[in-house]
């Protein structure tokens, strides 16, 4: 009976450790995701230039702007004022159809294009942000990790060169 006893405290003993493990793990996961899954980086430039500089070095690595879209001028025309903010959609054919061309990694087709934003600040900076789909591919594994680190990749050599 004694030993019935200790092994049920040793077992509930050990089930609390795990459930707070567990809530512990969740709570650092919730305060860390934002900064995980999110890159933001300070450019050399001011906002006009930035936008130059990017848009000339996006079509110089052969990939394409589908859309720009000026989130500044958007909210202006709503009667909102708002720091300069464009968003650029960026596709590369060749990593695109291995995407849209196999039915089992259309699954990922809602984060495509690849979207890169350039705002400015309160504190007249200008910056570069993107998801940080090299991190979020690797939840998928196969042809889209393949795909989405070669296009992580690529980006970020456009970008390179623009930030600190």
């Amino acid at each position: 009976m004694v030993k019935k006893n200790n092994l049920l405290g040793k077992i509930a003993y050990l089930s609390g450790g795990v459930v707070i493990g567990i809530v512990l793990l969740s709570l650092v996961l919730f305060l860390l995701a934002p900064s995980l899954m999110m890159n933001e980086f300070e450019s050399k430039y001011e906002f006009n230039e930035t936008v130059s500089l990017f848009e000339q070095r996006v079509n110089e690595s052969g990939w394409g702007i589908l859309n720009t879209h000026d989130m500044q001028a958007v909210k202006a025309n709503l009667g909102y004022e708002v720091l300069p903010v464009k968003i650029f959609d960026l596709c590369s054919g060749a990593y695109s159809y291995e995407i849209l061309s196999r039915d089992a990694e259309r699954i990922v087709t809602p984060m495509m294009p690849c979207r890169v934003s350039i705002y400015e600040k309160s504190d007249g900076n200008t910056y570069i942000g993107m998801m940080n789909s090299g991190l979020v591919a690797r939840l998928f594994g196969g042809v889209i990790n393949d795909v989405m680190q070669k296009a992580t990749s690529e980006t970020m050599d456009i970008i390179s060169p623009i930030v600190n």
